[in-house]
């Protein structure tokens, strides 16, 4: 069980260290913009002292936020460990990411997926030159990676757990916090917590007084149910249209920086994903996939009385998605 203790003395990446790795990644990674959303759901169902701002991450290279972690674990790698090669197991934007920093670090990557990722994700995989690795599930995706770890020797580039993954994602928090001042919350699409734990550890220590509130889909409420039980939990299954969030478990790391910075989480359906991308689509005219619109449905469900009349920031966190299944989805959510 992680105990109290442990996770007050979980080492978190301190202010010092979130701006030098922000220095290090400038020209790899782009300091994506952010937008004041005024118009639609915005203005008609929030109250209107009340601020909207998307930092809008979808538009970093390769699509998702996950380049910052990728790229700052695979940067660290020595020579030798360049030459094995890495492994990175995911359902779709982290592989992405991981193919995409194997190819401008000078190694070789290999990424497991579920075999329903997207055909999308698949070909921009192959793209960046990486090698795809089809499996049942996420879980068996995870164990094939973890494999080839001990047969091959190459580095797994986690997806969401560990200090340089969350010293990455904390450069988008301090990236927000810089472009509108004074957020009185940050609300975060929550996977396996390596996007709001680093943000989190940004936010808070630069704003303490901002509140930082997670969300995750009902079906697949890892970081939830961690929270809720006080150590990391595994999920039997995941059961959600937002394969983005879809991971099986929490873990130590990521887990700890979350129990130690995050006030909430805070949990959503996928109907309210599909509401969430209608609303994006029709009033921002973004095409994100579900994981983003997670934040705008907790902002028009659980969290809109406790965030009226704030200024509040959305993260827009990725949007790998294949045309048909974004109008799919958006029809879905369309008011009756």
């Amino acid at each position: 069980m992680t105990h109290a203790t442990e996770v007050s003395e979980t080492p978190f990446p301190s202010l010092a260290d979130i701006r030098a790795t922000a220095d290090r990644l400038a020209g790899k990674v782009l300091a994506t913009p952010a937008w004041r959303w005024q118009t639609g759901a915005a203005a008609t169902r929030l109250s209107p002292s009340t601020e909207v701002w998307l930092k809008l991450e979808l538009w970093q290279t390769t699509g998702s936020f996950k380049l910052r972690g990728a790229l700052n674990c695979v940067e660290a790698l020595d020579a030798d460990a360049k030459r094995r090669g890495i492994v990175a197991a995911s359902a779709g934007n982290h592989a992405i990411a991981a193919a995409y920093a194997a190819r401008i670090a000078g190694t070789r990557a290999t990424v497991v997926m579920p075999q329903h990722a997207s055909p999308l994700r698949i070909a921009t995989c192959e793209g960046f030159g990486a090698k795809v690795v089809l499996v049942k599930n996420v879980h068996e995706a995870f164990a094939q990676a973890q494999a080839l770890v001990a047969d091959e020797g190459r580095t797994m580039i986690h997806p969401f757990d560990g200090p340089l993954t969350s010293l990455g994602t904390a450069t988008v928090g301090l990236e927000f916090m810089q472009q509108v001042p004074q957020l009185d919350a940050v609300v975060v699409p929550v996977g396996g917590g390596g996007l709001i734990s680093g943000i989190a550890a940004a936010v808070k220590q630069l704003n303490p007084d901002c509140r930082v509130y997670g969300v995750e889909p009902f079906g697949a409420d890892a970081m939830y149910r961690s929270f809720r039980a006080g150590e990391p939990v595994k999920l039997d299954a995941v059961d959600t249209i937002a394969d983005s969030l879809g991971a099986p478990y929490a873990l130590a790391y990521s887990f700890g920086l979350c129990r130690r910075f995050v006030d909430e989480i805070v949990r959503v359906s996928d109907d309210d994903l599909c509401r969430g991308m209608h609303d994006l689509f029709i009033d921002m005219k973004l095409a994100v996939e579900p994981a983003p619109a997670a934040a705008v449905a907790a902002l028009f469900g659980p969290l809109k009385d406790r965030l009226d009349g704030k200024r509040v920031g959305l993260v827009m966190c990725g949007s790998n998605i294949d045309a048909a299944r974004h109008a799919e989805l958006v029809a879905r959510g369309k008011p009756a």
